[in-house]
C-alpha cells in the first residue's frame, strides 16, 4: 500500500484494530521480556503499539514510518503516556533512514515485508543483539505478492545468524490473521557481515 493510501487510512479512522489500540505483539513482547532493555529500533512502526511497550519497559526506541500521520499518532500517544520515543519519518522502500553499524540492541521488523532491509539490520544490531521480523506469507494455492514470501522464505537472509525462534502459521497475535513467518535472530558475538 503507498504512503498516501496509509495516512488516509490513520487520519480517517479506518485503519485496521492493530493500528490503534491492539495490544503488543506477543512474539516481540516475549523476546524484549527476555532482554536487558537498550536501545531499539521498531521499522515500519505504524502507530507504535510495539514502541510503545518497548518504551514503557525502559527501552530507548526509536519508531520509522513512512506514514506522518502515523508517526503524528506515535508522538501524540506518546506524549499522553508520557514515554519517550524518538518517531521519524522516513520512505524505507527509497533508503531513507540510515541503521548505522552495531548501533542496537533489538530491531524489530513487524508485519512488513522489505527483504533490501534483511542485510541492513543485521549490520545495524551489536553482536548479540536481536534481528525480531514477522512477515507474511502466502497461503497454499495463493499466489505471492510483493508483500509476502513463499514457506521457508525468511529463514533464508539469516543463515548466518543464531536462530533463536522460527515459526510458521497462524500468528498469535490478535491483529492479524493471515498466515505469517516469524523470526527471532541473534547477532553472533564475533560477527562480521
Amino acid at each position: 500500500m503507498h504512503v498516501h493510501e496509509w495516512n488516509r487510512r490513520y487520519r480517517s479512522g479506518e485503519s485496521r484494530e492493530e493500528d490503534w489500540d491492539a495490544p503488543p505483539n506477543p512474539l516481540l513482547v516475549d523476546t524484549a521480556s527476555k532482554m536487558r532493555p537498550g536501545s531499539a529500533l521498531d521499522l515500519a512502526c505504524g502507530s507504535g503499539r510495539n514502541s510503545i511497550w518497548l518504551a514503557q519497559h525502559a527501552w530507548k526506541v526509536t519508531a520509522v514510518d513512512a506514514s506522518p500521520a502515523a508517526i503524528e499518532m506515535l508522538r501524540r500517544r506518546a506524549g499522553e503516556l508520557g514515554v519517550a520515543i524518538d518517531a521519524r519519518v522516513a520512505d524505507l522502500e527509497g533508503n531513507g533512514f540510515e541503521f548505522g553499524e552495531s548501533r542496537w540492541n533489538l530491531i524489530a521488523i513487524c508485519f512488513y515485508l522489505q527483504t533490501s532491509l534483511f542485510e541492513p539490520a543485521k549490520r545495524g544490531v551489536r553482536p548479540g543483539g536481536i534481528v525480531l521480523a514477522i512477515v507474511h506469507i502466502a497461503e497454499p494455492g495463493e499466489e505471492i505478492t510483493k508483500h509476502q514470501l513463499r514457506a521457508g522464505g525468511l529463514k533464508q537472509y539469516f543463515g548466518d545468524y543464531e536462530i533463536l525462534h522460527y515459526y510458521e502459521g497462524r500468528p498469535n497475535d490478535i491483529a492479524h490473521k493471515r498466515a505469517v513467518a516469524e523470526i527471532v535472530a541473534k547477532r553472533p558475538l564475533a560477527h562480521t557481515v
